[in-house]
């Protein structure tokens, strides 16, 4: 099956960094006479503006909690007016979308990796679950905000829709894989398990990052959720 790789309107259209801009980040355009130049600062300039406003919402969200920040903070602290805002984003939820795209786009490569590798399916999927949890854990603020804007829901938004639809068709792979090579029952579709298995690491991702019921270690419980999933997938 071939794999499919996730194009860059998947990701975002345009921009996919999280934290403040690295020097040398920005693709210098060269300079051309007349309008070509004028157009390419323009576009520059632009993409500057969107990426300040991603900057400064996540430095709020994760200072002040998603709740407890308006839109009316976020342009207050850039010093722009409201209308400068939509033109780049219709809500403070839409700023959130590409923090979960680039969350996709590191599942995928993630599920890449492990294919590549000749290791058990259980090894493979307890590395693939461990290692997303450590990058979530490492920010449970910003992924707190990403879970309670709803953006991630693949029912609201196309580009969501298209990444769920990558990182499903690898896992699968992955589980197609487990079924040659004898550990994964061929009971049911692999379309079925990937979706039993995503959606229970879902669950498992949106309760801890509200500390639902109480705080909990996220490490622990994808470990308990893949080790569940393996045993009700053995042959």
């Amino acid at each position: 099956m071939p794999r499919n790789s996730l194009s860059p309107k998947a990701v975002h259209k345009g921009r996919t960094h999280v934290g403040p801009p690295q020097a040398g980040q920005l693709i210098s355009v060269p300079r051309r006479a007349g309008n070509g130049d004028g157009k390419g600062l323009r576009e520059r300039k632009k993409a500057r503006m969107r990426q300040q406003i991603i900057d400064a919402s996540i430095r709020l969200f994760r200072e002040r909690g998603y709740e407890n920040t308006r839109i009316d903070d976020i342009v207050g602290t850039l010093e722009i007016s409201q209308p400068t805002f939509f033109r780049y984003f219709p809500t403070k939820d839409a700023v959130l979308r590409d923090v979960g795209l680039i969350g996709f786009a590191s599942a995928k490569e993630r599920l890449e990796e492990e294919l590549s590798r000749d290791i058990s399916t259980a090894e493979r999927l307890h590395e693939k679950y461990q290692i997303h949890a450590q990058k979530l854990e490492k920010d449970q603020a910003l992924w707190r905000a990403v879970v309670l804007s709803g953006v991630m829901d693949p029912v609201r938004s196309p580009e969501v829709r298209q990444a769920d639809e990558i990182a499903s068709n690898l896992l699968e792979e992955l589980l197609r894989d487990g079924q040659k090579r004898g550990d994964v029952t061929r009971a049911f579709p692999v379309s079925h398990l990937a979706e039993f298995l995503q959606g229970l690491s879902i669950t498992v991702i949106r309760r801890w990052a509200v500390d639902f019921p109480r705080p909990h270690s996220l490490s622990e419980r994808l470990h308990s959720a893949v080790e569940f999933f393996l045993r009700a997938a053995q042959p």
